[in-house]
């Protein structure tokens, strides 16, 4: 066994030999003392994104509001139509509806009572947008939420002729979060935008169980009726037509139209809630809202009859 084995050996050395004499041998090449680079490791996957888990208390507050959704859509409440045939308006409904929105307060500064009469108020710089989550809403509903607020940041601008993105520095920052993480994410943002503070944003912070969202909107430059920076928050446990509902609504009163009024329908500036998402009688009013006619200060009496040249003029039809 062992000669076999030698001769094996030999056989195969002598065959690679006669092979190598056969060709012409290439000049020997100098060994390189430079240490060669090793090739580079992929870059670690980062960790997959989960959702912190949720207390009893948000999961009990979850439980409630898809309660809410059922039961309003049982009777014929969170109409996504717009409106139709049987919402009508002429001129001076949409005139006598935008004074009631867009001159009045719907809450005091701490969001714990009426507001009353006031200046017309809305943005002068563009705006720019920006979602924030709080750490216990899933990848998938932060994807899903943040799609909705770039459609509709795109279609605010459209509407009303202003800047309206979510690109850049921020001013207007949407918070969608739970009841475990709201007072955290908050937090973080609050001295991010101009002339906001903790204190400022208290309210938002201490939300009622009954309010689903709130939108504060802030004046830090020369104008007290000019708006420089505004912060929305939206419950994450709101159920996905609810959570649209609030994306529009606050968004849009953060444009300026800051009140409800029980009169105003086809709208979502109503609080009986008949209708969920943005309609056409409301892109009326936010056009309204940012036409050079009218200027931030001034006061319901006197912007009246440019109001309701306004409107006949986007309804064709006398006020």
């Amino acid at each position: 066994m062992r000669g076999w084995t030698h001769f094996t050996k030999w056989g195969l050395a002598g065959a690679v030999a006669s092979g190598l004499l056969a060709c012409d041998m290439p000049a020997p090449v100098e060994p390189s003392l430079k240490p060669q680079p090793r090739p580079e490791r992929a870059a670690a996957a980062p960790p997959p994104q989960v959702a912190q888990p949720t207390s009893k208390k948000s999961a009990a507050l979850r439980s409630y509001l898809n309660q809410v959704q059922t039961a309003q859509l049982s009777q014929g409440l969170l109409r996504q139509d717009g409106g139709g045939v049987d919402t009508p308006f002429t001129a001076s409904v949409l005139a006598r509806n935008f004074e009631q929105i867009a001159f009045f307060n719907e809450y005091d500064g701490a969001f714990t009572g009426r507001g009353g009469p006031s200046p017309l108020r809305r943005w002068e710089d563009p705006v720019r947008m920006e979602v924030i989550f709080g750490d216990s809403v899933p990848p998938s509903q932060q994807a899903a939420d943040r799609k909705d607020v770039h459609a509709y940041a795109r279609r605010l601008g459209l509407v009303t002729g202003h800047p309206v993105s979510t690109g850049g520095r921020p001013n207007f920052v949407v918070v969608i979060a739970s009841e475990d993480d709201r007072a955290e994410t908050l937090a973080k943002i609050a001295n991010r935008l101009p002339g906001i503070s903790d204190a400022s944003l208290r309210a938002l912070s201490e939300m009622r169980r009954d309010t689903y969202c709130a939108v504060a909107a802030y004046a830090a430059g020369p104008s007290s009726n000019t708006y420089t920076a505004a912060v929305a928050v939206i419950r994450s446990e709101n159920p996905d037509l609810l959570r649209l509902s609030c994306i529009q609504e606050e968004l849009a009163q953060g444009m300026g139209l800051a009140n409800d009024s029980p009169a105003a329908r086809p709208s979502i500036f109503n609080d009986d809630d008949e209708f969920a998402l943005l309609t056409g009688h409301d892109e009326l009013l936010l056009k309204m809202l940012y036409d050079p006619r009218l200027k931030p200060g001034m006061v319901a009496g006197d912007a009246r009859e440019t109001v309701q040249e306004i409107a006949a003029e986007l309804t064709g039809g006398p006020v």
